[in-house]
């Protein structure tokens, strides 16, 4: 890929709990191959040669993060998380524009993704260059929609024509995502993902094809998935 005429650096909220997970420690915590999640997750970003650095939000009460005593070759900037993922995301933001006192571009991650590929990168920084909106990962819907009633009957067949299902990488403004934010919390609008509060907003971010294996971590059997993934990638290498 061309020179990028902006920084760029990744923004990794790491603040959840796992419950999903039926697990004692954070899902992120989890130890796949000889590491965490997390530092898979890590890794793999700071590998990546348009990453400036990196800006790491931690749940107030993490103890887990401490002790991995992690080494990073690039800047690593860390904060407290807050209410909701989007809060702990406006932190982040927050604390860079604090580090940088100028505008760049951010790629908002989760950290139980460890697999994205950086052609996938590639493709989502090349989509915000001519995009001010921004751009996500993101993968066309291939199955059936039903809509249920409260019983869990079918109701009807839903369209899935148009539909993507959003991942991460979501490529921002580090300005436009952090005032997006802002106007989100502000007026107490409940969103599920950063490109939500883009639409809030009035933008219309750009859809970039995702790679499958960009898998989220989230239940047992993903981990499973996950150490498939890992074993193909190291015989690959």
């Amino acid at each position: 890929m061309k020179a990028h005429d902006r920084q760029v650096w990744a923004i990794i909220p790491a603040t959840g709990r796992g419950s999903r997970m039926q697990s004692d420690r954070p899902k992120q915590y989890l130890t796949l191959g000889d590491k965490t999640i997390l530092e898979h997750t890590l890794d793999n970003l700071n590998a990546y040669p348009l990453i400036q650095g990196v800006v790491l939000i931690l749940h107030p009460d993490d103890h887990h993060w401490p002790s991995l005593n992690y080494r990073s070759q690039k800047n690593l900037l860390s904060c407290e998380g807050g209410k909701e993922r989007h809060h702990s995301v406006f932190n982040g933001l927050d604390k860079l524009r604090d580090y940088l006192a100028e505008d760049c571009d951010v790629l908002i991650h989760d950290a139980v993704r460890p697999f994205v590929t950086h052609k996938d990168l590639d493709q989502l920084l090349l989509a915000i260059q001519s995009n001010e909106a921004g751009a996500i990962l993101a993968a066309p819907v291939a199955d059936t929609l039903k809509r249920a009633d409260h019983d869990q009957n079918i109701m009807n067949t839903q369209s899935r024509e148009g539909l993507w299902r959003a991942f991460t990488p979501q490529a921002f403004s580090l300005e436009r995502i952090y005032q997006a934010l802002k106007m989100v919390i502000l007026n107490d609008i409940e969103i599920t993902d950063d490109a939500s509060a883009m639409e809030y907003a009035g933008y219309h971010p750009h859809l970039v094809k995702s790679d499958s294996r960009n898998i989220k971590i989230t239940h047992p059997q993903d981990l499973k998935l996950a150490e498939k993934l890992l074993s193909s990638i190291d015989q690959g290498h």
